[in-house]
């Protein structure tokens, strides 16, 4: 049995805080191995797919023709960006673009927050099983499936609008009026991917320790006030970091929803950066607008997350990366 050193003073001794062993880069590799290995085809995967293509903004900056490829096509320098300033087709993109990003940023990300405290809140677990397969099944369907079922229900032959013809009354452009298009391409986003969306609130949710409720229940707090004073506090980190992810991707408000819908509401109101990219430079052939279109897009973004994610530590929450090291 071990004996602590005495002191004259007949003080007990500061215990020495004990140095961290260094564990050498070999000795970690032997450790972590497994882990490692399984990174691989993730590490390739995004090699492949996300950084590698990344050298394909060069387009941006030349009068790229395909046939003579990166090394023979002039480069133009800021050329492509100055004549994507003087394209009205270009501003209208980007009007629609934060037009609807505001619409989805307002009305669709509090909607998986609101269904996922509905969720929590269900008593019956069978209950809760069946509405969450039911609000998870919009998101498996394509876009395709999805504006062909709105215009089965609201189109000018649809649902709707024959019942409205039948009692006399003259037939609404839910699908064509282009006025009203952000609201409905925002609806038909709710629809489909507000319940995929919630996972992660229900997750978040599932890690509330349970013994808070009930001693705030002991303690004569109503619903509200749990909901008030324990859930959302507990649930506040999450909602800030997808606040942020949501605000960094707000230039990305779809492709396929407002190509199939483009020629019934028209490109005054449907066109997007991510169609207006497509056509400039896969149906134009001016590869480098669109290239420079999609590389401003991505800039905006980078520098949209970061000042988010520096108002996040303001307000004292982590965000999604730390600038410097926490102690």
């Amino acid at each position: 049995m071990s004996q602590e050193p005495a002191t004259g003073s007949g003080q007990q001794p500061t215990p020495t805080p004990s140095r961290p062993r260094q564990v050498s880069l070999r000795a970690r590799f032997r450790r972590d191995w497994r882990m490692l290995l399984m990174m691989v085809p993730g590490v390739l995967a995004l090699l492949l797919f996300f950084y590698i293509p990344i050298l394909g903004n060069v387009v941006a900056f030349q009068d790229f023709q395909p046939f003579l490829g990166f090394s023979g096509s002039e480069w133009v320098g800021l050329g492509n960006f100055i004549d994507l300033y003087d394209n009205p087709d270009f501003w209208n993109a980007l009007k629609n673009t934060l037009v609807l990003a505001t619409f989805q940023l307002v009305l669709f990300f509090p909607v998986p927050l609101a269904l996922a405290l509905l969720v929590d809140s269900l008593v019956s677990s069978k209950v809760r099983r069946t509405f969450q397969s039911i609000v998870y099944l919009p998101h498996f369907l394509s876009w395709v499936l999805v504006i062909a079922l709105f215009q089965q229900a609201l189109g000018a032959n649809g649902l709707v609008n024959n019942g409205l013809r039948s009692i006399g009354l003259d037939a609404i452009g839910f699908m064509t009026d282009p006025a009203t298009f952000p609201l409905m391409a925002t609806f038909q986003l709710v629809w489909k991917d507000a319940g995929w969306a919630m996972i992660i609130f229900l997750a978040a949710l599932a890690n509330v320790d349970v013994e808070l409720y009930e001693a705030a229940a002991a303690d004569g707090a109503g619903r509200w006030r749990r909901l008030w004073h324990i859930t959302l506090p507990s649930i506040r980190a999450v909602v800030i970091l997808l606040l942020i992810l949501r605000i960094g991707d707000i230039l990305s408000v779809g492709f396929e929803q407002f190509l199939l819908q483009r020629d019934s509401v028209g490109a005054g109101a449907a066109e997007v950066l991510d169609t207006f990219t497509y056509f400039s430079g896969v149906i134009g052939g001016d590869w480098g607008a669109g290239a420079a279109a999609g590389l401003a897009k991505g800039v905006v973004g980078l520098v949209l997350i970061i000042g988010a994610n520096k108002l996040a530590h303001r307000f004292g929450e982590p965000g999604i990366f730390q600038s410097r090291k926490v102690a």
